[in-house]
């Protein structure tokens, strides 16, 4: 019995120690060698882990050592989100990349980290961004370093990227779509639309590769592999930009959808009747019946469940509503099914310009116009609301852990999504970022983030654009 006690109390230990929180469970390993040893078992950490955030990782530890990995995990990613919460002095660093010399019309990460995949030994993110001076640059935000500069070429409008592949893809003002490759920035491909207003969207359908272009002149086309070659092309609205372009989070379906007149209906395709169209066969569509969209957006957890928001005629105000997208096939024909799951009133009124929609997993809907910040369940329950910008939000950016928004008052303002024990999933305002001064900027104009950084441009009064890069401490 002596020989197996030793065992006995460590398992014993083990088993008090998963009542412990993190603090606690730190306190009691120096209390002795052998609480210790029992408070240092990686299955204590890995549970600990599992219970804070479902998935995690090992991989990202790469060489550390095995005992101490999952607490190391722990600690780090604990410490990131706290300094994520609170936003203090010292829990971040800002650069301010510099560079462009006319207007930064977008940017995007080329290299994110993600909450699945959170890898903090070796942060290393990378941030492309256009402009209206004619040139795509690539930036490190954490040591604020340029990587590299493209050609000049005509003003650039979008800019969009793949990070799977890590390509980089922009329209300029003539319609001019280009890739590029993300590391070196060397072009790999060019198509032009001859349209000087173009929306793009990029997707992945197993290993094949496609982007889809909404013209000026209403139109939708269609292109493979980053080197653009074009496999369909549709006319949706007659003279009227295609502004509004999406894909499912299925891919089964694309939704083209235009905000410049208010008699058009959204349309839904099947992907697969614009990557792979049929020459005998129009590319199978259907109306997503409301007229007067201004914004939409897919529920990100669902295979096809798009919110629309857009007027309501009778009370002059806007509606959000919210359909299931499916396919019926029968013997002789395939259908596209457009079902409505909801629809509620906002308290936004008609007048409201520039109006921002997100969604956030299968419960809420974010919305943002004017000063104002929203969170809507499904159902058309206001779940929080906010007004703490003294200007409107230009720009959000809505991820599994915060909410931040961008405002032409020059600030940031960071939200985190907490689940209340009587309202269900909902936010708490935590704190700002400032972007300087407005004697030499105009404000913010756009925001993205990655799970431990937040990017946003600032609009400067000499017309050159600045980046503003906040990278937290793990």
């Amino acid at each position: 019995m002596d020989s197996c006690e030793p065992q006995l109390i460590d398992d014993c230990l083990i088993q008090i120690f998963t009542f412990l929180t993190q603090e606690d469970l730190i306190n009691v390993s120096s209390v002795c060698k052998d609480w210790h040893e029992a408070a240092e078992t990686p299955w204590l950490w890995r549970r600990m882990c599992l219970q804070r955030w479902g998935f995690c990782n090992l991989a990202v530890l790469g060489s550390e050592q095995a005992n101490h990995s999952w607490k190391r995990y722990f600690l780090r990613r604990s410490h990131l989100e706290k300094n994520m919460t609170k936003g203090r002095t010292g829990g971040y660093t800002c650069k301010s990349l510099r560079g462009h010399t006319g207007r930064v019309v977008g940017f995007v990460y080329l290299k994110a980290i993600s909450s699945q995949l959170p890898d903090f030994w070796s942060h290393n993110a990378t941030v492309c961004s256009a402009s209206s001076d004619g040139t795509v640059r690539a930036w490190n935000i954490q040591n604020g370093e340029p990587l590299w500069c493209s050609p000049v070429q005509s003003p650039l409008m979008k800019i969009l990227s793949d990070e799977q592949h890590e390509v980089v893809i922009t329209a300029d003002s003539q319609g001019l779509i280009k890739t590029w490759q993300g590391q070196t920035g060397q072009e790999l491909a060019s198509f032009s639309t001859s349209s000087s207003h173009c929306t793009l969207l990029q997707y992945n359908i197993d290993n094949d590769w496609f982007l889809t272009v909404g013209t000026g002149q209403g139109s939708v086309c269609t292109l493979a592999g980053p080197s653009l070659t074009k496999k369909s092309s549709i006319i949706v609205y007659d003279t009227f930009s295609v502004n509004i372009l999406l894909a499912s989070p299925d891919k089964k379906w694309i939704t083209a959808g235009t905000t410049e007149n208010n008699d058009f209906f959204p349309k839904v395709f099947y992907t697969e009747s614009l990557t792979s169209p049929s020459e005998d066969e129009e590319p199978l569509c259907q109306s997503v019946p409301v007229i007067g969209c201004r914004a939409a957006v897919f529920i990100p957890t669902q295979p096809a469940r798009l919110a629309v928001l857009h007027h309501n005629d009778l009370e002059h105000k806007y509606d959000i509503t919210i359909f299931d997208i499916i396919m019926k096939k029968t013997k002789y024909k395939s259908e596209i099914i457009v079902q409505q799951v909801e629809s509620f009133p906002l308290t936004l009124n008609a007048l409201s310009s520039n109006i921002l929609l997100a969604a956030k997993d299968s419960n809420c809907i974010v919305l943002a116009a004017g000063e104002q910040l929203w969170v809507y369940s499904l159902k058309g329950v206001m779940l929080a609301s906010f007004k703490e910008h003294t200007l409107p939000i230009s720009s959000i950016c809505v991820d599994s852990f915060r909410v931040v928004t961008a405002s032409k008052d020059l600030s940031l303002r960071v939200l985190t999504w907490k689940n209340d024990r009587d309202y269900g999933l909902t936010l708490e305002s935590r704190y700002h970022l400032l972007g300087g001064s407005h004697t030499m900027s105009r404000g913010f104009t756009h925001v993205a983030c990655d799970y431990s950084s937040i990017v946003a441009s600032v609009e400067g009064n000499d017309g050159k654009d600045v980046l503003k890069a906040y990278s937290f401490n793990a």
